[in-house]
């Protein structure tokens, strides 16, 4: 597998097809993998890349665990090491989140966003901000909240859902837990809010939102409809992967809009 390195460490990813370059980014302790099940599909007119974050999948695990800003700059290094001409996005969860501060920094860089599920648009409140301390916490979040968390925001619909599951369950049982932990503890920050600088995103935005997960609700896609200047918002009835859960629904929508995002 090809790796880049980036200011937090060797960076695996997989790549197929030639043409503008599509780069998917996924969730917190899952890889990138999480793409296959539209992946194919994306390589036959399209250069597809798909991440693993630091501490992810086949990524480094040395290092310092990272924080989301610390996602940014590794997927700024990823960009300027690969050399890519403007490119559509396709993020999901703190993926999206990466995706969206790299479209308000260097939009230049960016050709069109697909926001998946994406985090950076969570209202804050106090229950808000005592689930996040909550997951924050290494032991609680392998030992108590994960096996019920990963069923709940997955909405397991097919096979690819429940190996997602079984990947996500496994990595928090072990070093994951810390990762995703000091993750968590960086959703609490005033800069994971995108809802005060989203007014910057020039880039055309496709907002695909699973309408029954837990983590990243419906209010959030709604929110990020709100503040991102010309988005549009695709609702389908999964949990927090639509591509996974629904790659047909999902690419129906995706496909024209990633080879003509303008």
């Amino acid at each position: 597998m090809p790796s880049i390195a980036t200011t937090h460490g060797l960076i695996s990813y997989r790549e197929g097809g030639t043409g503008v370059p599509v780069v998917m980014l996924h969730a917190t302790l899952h890889d990138r993998r999480d793409f296959d099940p539209i992946f194919d599909e994306i390589t036959r007119n399209h250069r597809a890349i798909a991440l693993d974050w630091p501490h992810h999948g086949e990524s480094s695990n040395s290092g310092a665990l990272p924080l989301a800003s610390d996602l940014v700059v590794t997927l700024k290094d990823v960009v300027n090491a690969l050399n890519l001409e403007p490119a559509i996005f396709i993020g999901n969860s703190v993926g999206g989140y990466a995706a969206a501060q790299l479209a308000i920094d260097d939009p230049e860089r960016v050709a069109g966003l697909v926001l998946v599920n994406s985090g950076g648009f969570t209202k804050q409140t106090p229950a808000t901000k005592a689930f996040i301390k909550l997951m924050s916490s290494p032991a609680i979040f392998t030992k108590r909240m994960l096996p019920l968390l990963a069923k709940a925001y997955m909405r397991a619909k097919t096979d690819s859902d429940k190996a997602i599951i079984t990947r996500v369950k496994a990595r928090a049982a072990g070093s994951g837990a810390a990762v995703a932990a000091k993750l968590w503890s960086s959703f609490a920050d005033p800069s994971f809010d995108l809802r005060s600088t989203a007014a910057k995103i020039t880039a055309p935005t496709l907002l695909m939102w699973g309408t029954k997960d837990l983590t990243t609700p419906l209010g959030d896609g709604k929110r990020a409809a709100a503040v991102i200047p010309n988005a549009t918002l695709h609702e389908f009835p999964t949990g927090h992967l639509p591509f996974s859960s629904q790659p047909w629904e999902f690419l129906e929508i995706v496909m024209p809009f990633i080879d003509d995002p303008a």
